[in-house]
């Protein structure tokens, strides 16, 4: 009785440190991908700022607005690599829970789709500051640069959120289905099927 008991205790453990070991790989791939999507991110906001300073500089009328609407936009992109490439330095996947991996990657995952959804809107307010433009008296070539701009960013911004959700999400089924796992609730839920 004994000796099954230890048997059953090696292997429970066994099966533990295999599954945090497989959540560890997982995890670096994911962050592997968000750091090559943050790599994407980083050089479109450097080509913006760069192509944004020189319109702003050189441009007239709308087409100037648009570059100085992709230069502000740009600003804010370039910071959110940055920072996303800072907290990728200050985790520790080897110090974290299988649930805690599982979960951090969730939060990616959603980030990205909730993303894609304000995306929508940043084109759709875009092309209604287009359509402002046209009523306006004051200000008809910056409403229409910033709208131009506004959508281009958005329509940018729309594909990458969609393209790394899709790529995020199909990593965790590939991960789940080959290791019987299944997600509840952004938690982790083994469900190893080893027969003993």
């Amino acid at each position: 009785m004994k000796r099954s008991a230890i048997i059953v205790l090696f292997a429970f453990g066994f099966l533990t440190l295999y599954g945090q070991g497989n959540f560890t790989e997982f995890f670096k791939t994911s962050m592997s991908t968000n750091k090559t999507g943050m790599y994407v991110l980083g050089g479109w906001a450097v080509a913006n700022l760069a192509t944004g300073a020189y319109g702003w500089a050189n441009m007239t009328g709308s087409t100037k607005y648009f570059h100085q609407m992709n230069f502000f936009w740009n600003t804010i992109n370039l910071g959110i690599a940055g920072f996303s490439f800072y907290s990728a330095a200050q985790m520790t996947p080897l110090r974290m829970s299988p649930q805690e991996l599982m979960e951090t990657h969730m939060r990616f995952e959603n980030l990205y789709l909730i993303n894609a959804g304000l995306d929508i809107a940043y084109i759709g307010a875009g092309f209604l500051l287009r359509q402002l433009s046209g009523r306006s008296q004051k200000r008809p070539d910056l409403l229409m640069g910033y709208g131009n701009s506004v959508i281009l960013q958005g329509g940018f911004l729309f594909l990458f959120d969609g393209v790394m959700y899709l790529v995020q999400r199909n990593h965790k089924l590939d991960f789940l289905g080959d290791m019987n796992l299944s997600v509840l609730q952004g938690g982790a839920l083994l469900q190893y099927t080893h027969v003993f």
